[in-house]
C-alpha cells in the first residue's frame, strides 16, 4: 500500500479539495472554500494546511465567526445544498460564535463542515489559553457545545480518526434525510501530528445525491387518498427547492388542478402569477391560502416539517375528517402530525403521484374558488405594498419598493422580524429568488446571509433587507464583503428598535417594554455603512427610496440605504393565530384580555401527532 505522509491537517485539507459531488448527471466541486479566521488553535496546524491547497480550495477571511457560519449556511441553502463551504476557527470564543450558525443550519437542515481548533489532545500544556475546564471531565471543551447542534460530531484526538471519520462527514452533508451540520473538533496538538495516510484516501470521489423513490405501498395509499379528495391544498417546503421540482409541482399541480401554498421555505416554488399559487400559508399567510387551509379536506405536504408558523401552531387545519401526506425525504419529518407517510423525494414523489393519478384532476368549482380567492389576495398585496406620502412608511410600503426594483432573477434575503411581511408580501418571478431564514429565525443572519447567497450566485444581484435591531447585531460583513468584491445590495428599516416584538408584546396584553429606543434609534447607520466601505445614503421618503434603489442596483460595490419606519404599522390582512403562551395571572386588564383571546384560539388546536 502506498502511503502518504502527512500532518493531520494537511490530510483533511486535501481529502476535501479532492471530494464532488453530482446529481441528475452534473457534477460539482462539494467545497467551494473554507471560511477561516485564525487564532492559536488553528493558525498553525490547519492555516499552513489551507496555504497549500490555496489553489484547489480557497480560504475566505470573516470578522466574525457567527457571520462566516451564516454566510456558509447561507451558501449551501442558495446552492440548493449541492455545494458546502467549511469554516474554521481557534478554540474558545471563535469556536463558540459558531454554536448559533450550527442551530440555524440544523434547523432549516443545510450543510455546512465545522472546524474548531480545540485543546491539546495531549493535556501537556493545560489549561491553555481560552480553555474552559470542567471540574469532572477533562475530556470536555467548548467544542462539546456544538454536539446537540451537529447532524454528526467527532473529536479527532489521533491522526488517523479521519480516515473514518471524514467519510461519515461526506455521507451527511450530502444525503437528503439526514443533511445538516458537521462538527469536526480538531485539538491544535493533533492537527500538526503527522501520519502515513493511505494514497487512496485521497483519491477524487464522487458523492451521488439520492432521489429515493416512494415506497409502492405508500404511493398507492397516498394517490388513492388524492383521487378522493373534493378540496386538497399541496402546501409546498423547502424540500421541494432542494430536490430540484419547482418545475415539477408547477406542471404537477396545473395538470390536476390543485391550489398550492408556500411555507416560507417553499416560497417562490411557483411564480406568483401562477394560475395554482395562493401565496403564503400560516401565521405570515395570506387569506387566500390560510381560507382554502381551513377548508382542505386533503393536504398534500412536500418538503416541509410543518412548523408552527405554517400550521398555525396546529389550529389552521380545520376540517376534521381531513387526510394529511406528507411527501418528505426524511422519515422523521414524514411522521409528524399523524401524516399519511410518503417518504421520497420531492422531484421523483410528484412524478410518481402524478403517474398514478393519470387524469385525475381537483373538482372545478374547488380550483375556481382557489383562483378567485388568490385573485383577491393578489389585489391585496398591491395595495397593502403601494407608495404613499406617510412621514413614517410601513415595512409593507418599502419591501414594495424593493421587489418593483429588483430584477426577476434577483434575490431577496432576510431573516427576523421582517419575514412576517416578506412572506405574505414579496412577489417571486422565478424560482430561488427568496432567501429568507426563518427556521431558526436568527437576528443578524441578514447581511452575512446576503454574502453566502452572493458567492453562491455571483452574476445574480443580491437585496438584503435588514432592520435596525439586526443590523446593530451582526454588520461587520459588510467590510467583508466589500474586501471579496461580493455586492450587496442592502436596505436598512429603522424604527427605533425591536418592532417586530414590540407588537407582540402589545398583541399579548403587555405595556411596550425594553424594546423601542425612547425616540427613535438616533444612530447613523450611513456613516458606520460607509466607514466599512459601503456605499451609503440615508432617504426621507418612498419617493426618495424609489430613486435610490436603482442607483444602489447599478453600483460596482455594496450600497446601504437607510430609511427610517413606523415600528407599529404592519399589514393587517392575512395571517393566522400563532401559540405564544399568555400569563393566566396578571394586574392589567389588557393582558385578561388577550388570555381570554387566547384561550379560545387553543380550541382549535387539532392534536393528531
Amino acid at each position: 500500500m502506498t502511503t502518504i505522509r502527512l500532518t493531520m491537517a494537511q490530510a483533511l485539507v486535501r481529502f476535501l479539495a479532492a471530494q464532488t459531488s453530482e446529481i441528475d448527471g452534473r457534477e460539482y466541486l462539494l467545497f467551494a472554500g473554507v471560511c477561516a479566521i485564525f487564532g492559536h488553535g488553528n493558525v498553525a496546524g490547519l492555516g499552513e494546511a489551507l496555504y497549500a491547497e490555496r489553489e484547489r480550495l480557497p480560504t475566505l477571511r470573516a470578522h466574525n465567526e457567527q457571520a462566516m457560519a451564516l454566510a456558509a449556511v447561507a451558501f449551501a441553502k442558495a446552492s440548493r445544498r449541492r455545494r458546502v463551504m467549511a469554516c474554521t476557527t481557534s478554540i474558545g470564543p471563535g469556536a463558540t460564535n459558531m454554536v448559533t450558525a450550527a442551530a440555524v443550519a440544523h434547523a432549516n437542515r443545510l450543510p455546512v463542515l465545522l472546524l474548531p481548533g480545540d485543546i491539546f489532545a495531549g493535556r501537556r500544556p493545560d489549561p491553555v489559553l481560552q480553555q474552559i475546564e470542567a471540574f469532572g471531565d477533562p475530556t470536555i471543551s467548548v467544542n462539546d457545545c456544538f454536539r446537540p447542534v451537529s447532524r454528526w460530531w467527532d473529536r479527532i484526538t489521533r491522526p488517523e480518526q479521519i480516515i473514518e471519520s471524514l467519510p461519515q462527514a461526506m455521507r451527511v452533508l450530502t444525503d437528503p434525510a439526514e443533511c445538516g451540520p458537521v462538527t469536526l473538533a480538531l485539538p491544535q496538538d493533533v492537527q500538526a501530528e503527522a501520519y502515513d495516510y493511505p494514497e487512496a484516501f485521497f483519491a477524487p470521489r464522487c458523492w451521488r445525491i439520492r432521489r429515493p423513490p416512494p415506497d409502492p405501498a405508500q404511493l398507492a395509499d397516498a394517490a388513492a387518498a388524492i383521487s378522493r379528495a373534493r378540496a386538497p391544498l399541496i402546501v409546498a417546503g423547502g424540500g421541494v427547492h432542494y430536490a430540484l421540482a419547482c418545475d415539477v409541482l408547477a406542471n404537477f399541480a396545473a395538470r390536476h388542478g390543485i391550489p398550492v401554498a408556500e411555507t416560507q421555505a417553499g416560497k417562490g416554488a411557483l411564480a406568483w402569477v401562477h394560475p395554482c399559487a395562493m401565496g403564503a400559508i400560516g401565521v405570515t399567510g395570506g387569506t387566500a391560502a390560510n381560507a382554502l387551509a381551513a377548508e382542505a379536506d386533503l393536504i398534500l405536504a412536500v418538503g416541509t416539517r410543518l412548523s408552527d408558523f405554517t400550521t398555525a401552531s396546529r389550529s389552521l387545519f380545520r376540517t376534521p375528517s381531513a387526510t394529511l401526506i406528507q411527501l418528505n425525504a426524511a422519515g422523521f419529518d414524514a411522521a409528524k402530525h399523524g401524516a399519511l407517510p410518503l417518504i421520497a423525494d420531492a422531484r421523483a414523489g410528484l412524478q410518481a403521484l402524478d403517474r398514478a393519478l393519470a387524469t385525475w384532476a381537483a373538482p372545478a368549482d374547488w380550483t375556481t374558488k382557489a383562483r378567485s380567492l388568490a385573485a383577491e389576495w393578489n389585489e391585496t398585496v398591491t395595495q397593502a405594498t403601494a407608495s404613499s406620502n406617510a412621514a413614517l412608511p410601513s415595512d409593507a410600503q418599502v419591501l414594495g419598493a424593493v421587489n418593483r426594483a429588483a430584477g426577476p432573477r434577483d434575490v431577496i434575503v432576510c431573516a427576523a422580524g421582517l419575514p412576517g411581511e416578506l412572506h405574505k408580501l414579496w412577489r417571486c418571478r422565478e424560482a430561488g429568488t427568496y432567501h429568507v431564514e426563518y427556521g431558526y429565525s436568527c437576528m443578524g443572519y441578514e447581511i452575512a446571509g446576503g454574502l453566502g447567497v452572493k458567492l453562491a450566485m455571483p452574476n445574480r444581484e443580491v437585496w438584503v433587507l435588514v432592520g435596525d435591531g439586526s443590523y446593530l447585531m451582526l454588520n461587520s460583513e459588510i467590510a467583508t464583503s466589500v474586501m471579496l468584491d461580493k455586492k450587496l445590495n442592502i436596505v436598512v428599516l429603522d424604527n427605533g428598535g425591536f418592532g417586530c416584538i414590540d407588537r407582540l408584546q402589545r398583541s399579548c396584553g403587555g405595556a411596550s417594554f425594553n424594546n423601542l429606543f425612547p425616540n427613535g434609534s438616533g444612530i447613523d447607520f450611513a456613516g458606520h455603512a460607509a466607514s466599512l466601505g459601503a456605499i451609503s445614503r440615508r432617504v426621507a421618503s418612498l419617493t426618495e427610496l424609489e430613486k435610490a434603489l436603482p442607483e444602489a442596483r447599478a453600483a460596482s460595490r455594496t450600497s446601504v440605504i437607510v430609511i427610517a419606519t413606523d415600528p407599529a404599522a404592519s399589514t393587517s390582512a392575512g395571517g393566522a393565530w400563532w401559540d405564544v403562551a399568555v400569563p393566566e395571572v396578571s394586574s392589567r386588564a389588557e393582558v385578561a384580555l388577550a388570555r381570554a383571546t387566547y384561550n379560545a384560539a387553543r380550541s382549535q388546536q387539532r392534536l393528531t401527532g
